[in-house]
């Protein structure tokens, strides 16, 4: 005579104590809850991926931020001019200001500038340069010394001639590498607070630089 499965598994369940059955049972939560944590965890995982990304709102505003400074240096010159003449000569010397302004322009980034690679944010940016052509503080300057008449081209030749010392004093390598650091650590932090952790800034200078080694 066949047994019924019912009452076959009445007796093992019979056969094992309390203890084993309280086992049994939370064997099988413990199994279900893993299964459940995978599942989960995974579609979350996939979710965050979806995610990085730059959105048209964030692009245009890091390109409405226009100029954006990273260093600032200020410099005086002293500029003199003499006109020999038959007798005696002329001499005119000026002091002028000024302060230098070295940065990014922002609505000079081209289409594109900004794509995600994986999980990495990839930024090409304009050349760092000076933001102002006109940084002599001209309502600063004053004459040091002034014997004779001078015209206003005279003195527009010496403003030209302090313009190209400041320039050359503080347009140097060093000030635009400064900047250019600057400038990265800046936008890294703009970047990280969108959410990315890695990304890869490049500058336009820097590319050129790097093909002109390479030829």
């Amino acid at each position: 005579m066949k047994k019924n499965k019912h009452n076959t598994l009445s007796e093992l369940l019979s056969l094992l104590s309390k203890g084993q059955l309280v086992a049994l049972v939370a064997a099988g939560i413990a199994i279900v809850a893993l299964i459940w944590w995978v599942q989960n965890s995974t579609y979350i995982d996939v979710g965050e991926r979806e995610e990085l990304r730059l959105t048209p709102t964030q692009i245009k505003s890091v390109e409405d931020i226009g100029e954006w400074e990273f260093l600032s240096i200020t410099d005086e010159e002293l500029v003199d001019t003499v006109r020999y003449g038959f007798l005696s000569d002329d001499k005119l010397v000026r002091i002028y200001y000024g302060k230098l302004r070295i940065g990014l322009n922002m609505h000079e980034l081209k289409h594109g500038w900004a794509t995600v690679r994986g999980d990495t944010l990839v930024a090409r940016l304009p050349e760092v340069k000076l933001l102002d052509a006109h940084f002599i503080d001209e309502a600063r300057t004053r004459s040091f010394y002034e014997e004779g008449k001078w015209s206003h081209r005279d003195r527009e030749h010496l403003y030209q001639k302090a313009e190209q010392q400041m320039l050359a004093r503080c347009l140097t390598r060093k000030n635009l590498d400064e900047a250019r650091a600057n400038a990265r650590q800046q936008m890294e932090q703009l970047f990280r607070a969108m959410g990315f952790q890695q990304m890869e800034i490049l500058f336009e200078d820097e590319e050129r630089g790097k093909e002109t080694v390479k030829e």
